[in-house]
């Protein structure tokens, strides 16, 4: 699967599903350029991964939304929870690493520590 747009319209949708990675970039960033080809090569060996493209240029309301200061940023969502967000460019095999561990996460657990850390800031 190719990568996609994903703007202010899309993303909602395209982020609750499963397992979606994000490539905050813009077209003047030397780091976003060489990152590019990385991530579309794991969005074709990933194929049950949706792989997305935000233009933080285009998207302003998005990077701004997701504190994004520095591109490229990285960002794995699962089931609709943003489970890791990193600035800079990362090589294919840390890009493949972090899929493999975004795949063995316990979902079930995340959200047991979520709604427990929603709980004690409520409490507080």
């Amino acid at each position: 699967m190719a990568t996609i747009e994903v703007t202010e319209k899309n993303f909602n949708e395209i982020a609750d599903k499963g397992i979606v990675l994000l490539d905050f970039w813009a077209e003047w960033c030397g780091p976003c350029k060489m990152f590019g080809p990385i991530f579309e090569k794991a969005s074709e060996e990933h194929q049950d991964i949706t792989f997305g493209k935000i233009d933080t240029d285009q998207e302003q309301a998005l990077a701004q939304g997701f504190d994004i200061r520095s591109i490229p940023t990285l960002m794995a969502i699962r089931d609709g929870i943003v489970v890791f967000a990193q600035p800079g460019a990362i090589p294919a095999p840390a890009l493949d690493d972090l899929i493999r561990q975004v795949r063995a996460l316990d979902m079930d657990q995340i959200r047991a520590e979520l709604e427990k850390e929603l709980k004690d800031a409520q409490q507080n």
